[in-house]
């Protein structure tokens, strides 16, 4: 099982973190140990003092395919559910300034947040899908999957291009505006439209 992540697929969330705006998907990997699921916590690590949350639209792959194209690759897409990428931006600070890796500020353990998963057929179009996160009670981030700078059907196709996807494997398509730091005592839940899929305790 493979957790493929997208980044700076939103150009408000690009604004906000002052990045350049890419010219194809950015695509990195968290391990099959980052995924925090079932309502569990997450333990504040003492390796960072500054993590913060990135809510996204996940996507569970439902057949296995390579070289998808994308007028078919929606039709490989079983389940999807709401996320929080947690992200450790002091140390992708301090790695990206050196040219090195993300995997320690992005692939730590339980940096994978999953909410409940809900059959793809149930959703109206994933091409306008509402989402959104709440912080102790209060809205922070609010998505919608149109303005996705490469839509969903484009990031499977891309990705099918190097990894072969295999039927369980993940991908998070990116966080709109909004991000910032957790605390640890912060409770956040995840919707996508008005139905809440996920709840995360930070202890």
């Amino acid at each position: 099982m493979k957790i493929i992540c997208v980044g700076r697929n939103y150009a408000k969330h690009i604004e906000e973190l002052n990045n350049d705006v890419p010219g194809e998907p950015v695509i990195f990997m968290k391990p099959d140990s980052a995924r925090l699921t079932g309502g569990r916590p997450f333990f504040h690590p003492d390796y960072s003092n500054d993590i913060h949350y990135e809510a996204e639209i996940v996507l569970k792959i439902g057949k296995n395919g390579r070289h998808v194209a994308e007028r078919f690759a929606l039709e490989y897409i079983s389940e999807v559910t709401v996320g929080i990428d947690l992200t450790a931006r002091d140390l992708q600070s301090k790695l990206k300034e050196k040219g090195l890796p993300w995997e320690l500020a992005k692939g730590f353990d339980g940096s994978a947040v999953l909410g409940n998963f809900v059959k793809v057929d149930r959703i109206e179009n994933l091409n306008d899908l509402n989402f959104s996160l709440s912080k102790n009670g209060e809205n922070v981030q609010l998505g919608n999957t149109k303005l996705m700078l490469f839509p969903i059907a484009k990031l499977i196709s891309h990705v099918s291009q190097y990894f072969f996807l295999k039927q369980g494997d993940l991908i998070f398509t990116g966080t709109p505006a909004g991000v910032g730091p957790i605390s640890i005592g912060d409770e956040y839940h995840g919707f996508i439209e008005q139905e809440q899929l996920l709840r995360l305790r930070i202890l």
